[in-house]
């Protein structure tokens, strides 16, 4: 008599029809391994872009308070720093980015500044380390240290 017409509850399919080859299984670990070693990558290259506008953020909100530090200190940056220093880390805004969350990937500091004009630096640190620095200019130029060999590059390359 004809399996498939015994194919009822009780049926059971004979041992060389179940399951997966090893080839088959192989084929599909193949598969899994090389969109990994694609997505992967792409993934991360994402991820640093987007730690890095979190850190362009910070800089553009450090910028607005240092105009503010400017306003009520008798038209100077001077005196920003900690310990009313001129430059190193800011006691006016937090030093460290991104703003929200524990982890940070960036330190802020004060790179320079006289009377009249500043300059923001944004030094990347840990998992972000070997992304280059960011600076903002008092004169509203942002740059990117993009190969971290003091070339730098607008923000949006």
């Amino acid at each position: 008599m004809n399996d498939a017409l015994n194919a009822g509850p009780g049926y059971a399919r004979p041992a060389e029809e179940r399951g997966f080859t090893l080839i088959e299984l192989m084929i599909v670990v193949a598969i899994v391994g090389i969109l990994a070693a694609i997505a992967y990558p792409s993934y991360q290259s994402s991820v640093e872009k987007s730690r890095r506008s979190d850190a362009q953020a910070a800089l553009t909100a450090f910028s607005a308070a240092m105009e503010r530090h400017y306003t009520d200190n008798g038209s100077s940056y001077l005196g920003a720093a900690a310990s009313g220093a001129d430059t190193g880390a800011p006691d006016i805004f937090p030093t460290q980015a991104p703003l929200d969350g524990s982890t940070k990937f960036y330190d802020l500091t004060i790179g320079a500044a006289t009377r009249n004009t500043y300059t923001l630096v944004a030094t990347p640190k840990g998992a972000q380390a070997g992304d280059g620095a960011l600076r903002l200019l008092s004169n509203g130029v942002r740059q990117w240290n993009k190969d971290g060999a003091g070339s730098w590059v607008e923000w949006n390359q």
